[in-house]
């Protein structure tokens, strides 16, 4: 293996991760639960920066549905947004040639 090859690789996947750090900022996922009823919008980065609660949910004795729900709906925008870094990861990391199973940093 070529080392100095590799540490160019090295170089150039830093440069590539701060792109796509700043990408993951910029990128917003809507989670949802309840059929709708609960949405939640959030950063790639896990920040909540919206959030959208049906008005019939609205109701003194259903509190804990709707906490539930909110709690559901940020679950799967997170999911959505750790789905999207990782496609994200993996279109930047298969341009490097790298050898399989190789772990970085290094």
């Amino acid at each position: 293996m070529d080392f100095l090859k590799m540490m160019k690789q090295a170089k150039q996947m830093q440069e590539q991760m701060g792109s796509l750090q700043e990408k993951l900022a910029e990128l917003e996922v809507e989670g949802s639960s309840g059929g709708g009823l609960v949405q939640v919008t959030m950063s790639g980065k896990g920040e909540l920066k919206g959030l959208k609660i049906d008005p019939s949910l609205a109701k003194a004795d259903e509190i804990e549905i709707l906490e539930d729900l909110i709690l559901a709906a940020h679950q799967d925008a997170k999911g959505k947004a750790e789905a999207a870094m990782q496609e994200k990861t993996q279109e930047l990391m298969g341009g490097l040639g790298l050898p399989a199973g190789m772990k970085l940093p290094f």
